[in-house]
């Protein structure tokens, strides 16, 4: 099938933009016949397009690999909340930085805000499905939104969001109806001509959450409203801050990027770091440029400086000399030497 993907204006909020997934290694994979794919999909997402009638769905579909596969998903975020079930098959999955593997009836629960990645590093053989619901929210502290179509009670749907928001598991074992569910979203999804099958969808979802209502009650939960805090809305931009470290960075733009205020972001990461942002940023550059300086025996040092997000080579020799007792010449000389004379002993 074409897989269509609608170019539009990623999410933005309070300054900071926020782009989909495009799944681009799938969508390699599709077009080089690794797999079945059926999808429909609105934004960044591949696949046919839904329509205004399910708004609130990102992404709902499935794949089908019955051959070894050379491909995978790498650390990712979604614009949503998804759900991963897996018929059949094996499936090699992670989700903050906790490796599993997916076998027949495991369904996953990934939050907005959390990295995760599909293959180690190849996807496994077997049948996914998935659903990716927009909460209107990218940040742990936000306020969740569902589509207004979802028709559970207030009470039911208050306390799903809860469980969902203050709970850490992510991997459950479900029973044969979640199985069926997904068959039968599987046979809408394949049918569906230009959002003839929006109703049956809508119902399936909310049949879906019913039936994820029943697993979440039948389990001990032990729930944390520190998961739903600002300060681990700035913990995961900490994270990703070591990915990005060449990024002109301000305190400004990374209470923004964060989604917290200025003076809120500033205490999270005193009290996650013992640091003030900007001494953080400088040691996780000098971290940076350590690593570099070893690995790279000839690299000039305004380039290291570059990478690293220092403004000028003299500026970061500076700083290096301030906190090494030595210039970044000096001392990725002194680990070379050291490493010749270890490799003569």
């Amino acid at each position: 099938m074409k897989i269509n993907i609608q170019k539009i204006q990623p999410y933005e909020a309070d300054g900071v933009v926020y782009h989909a997934d495009t799944c681009l290694p799938l969508i390699d994979a599709v077009e080089r016949k690794k797999l079945k794919f059926k999808a429909l999909a609105r934004h960044t997402y591949p696949g046919d397009r839904l329509d205004a009638n399910t708004l609130g769905i990102n992404s709902i579909g499935y794949w089908d690999a019955n051959e070894p596969q050379d491909w995978g998903l790498d650390w990712h975020r979604n614009e949503g909340m998804e759900f991963h079930f897996l018929e059949s098959g094996t499936m090699p999955y992670s989700q903050e930085n906790k490796d599993v593997t997916l076998t027949p009836g495991h369904l996953t629960i990934t939050r907005p805000w959390e990295a995760h990645k599909v293959g180690n590093p190849n996807i496994g053989m077997g049948k996914l499905y998935w659903v990716i619901i927009d909460l209107g929210v990218r940040r742990p502290h936000q306020e969740w939104v569902w589509p207004d179509w979802i028709t559970l009670t207030p009470d039911d749907l208050a306390r799903l969001t809860t469980i969902l928001r203050q709970n850490e598991k992510f991997v459950w074992k479900t029973d044969r109806r979640m199985g069926d569910c997904f068959k039968r979203i599987n046979a809408a999804v394949n049918t569906d001509v230009n959002g003839s099958n929006a109703s049956r969808i809508r119902l399936l979802v909310n049949y879906l959450l019913i039936l994820l209502l029943d697993v979440l009650n039948t389990e001990d939960i032990i729930l944390n409203e520190a998961l739903t805090d600002s300060s681990r809305s700035v913990q995961l931009f900490l994270n990703e801050l070591e990915k990005n470290l060449s990024d002109d960075w301000t305190i400004e733009l990374m209470s923004q990027s964060a989604g917290v205020g200025l003076t809120r972001f500033t205490h999270h990461c005193k009290q996650l770091t013992n640091l003030t942002p900007m001494r953080y940023l400088t040691m996780k550059r000098l971290e940076l440029s350590k690593k570099i300086l070893q690995e790279n025996e000839h690299l000039a040092i305004s380039e290291v400086a570059y990478m690293c997000g220092f403004t000028t080579s003299q500026y970061f020799s500076t700083v290096f000399k301030k906190h090494e007792k030595c210039s970044p010449n000096e001392y990725r000389f002194r680990f070379f030497v050291s490493d010749k004379i270890s490799s003569y002993s």
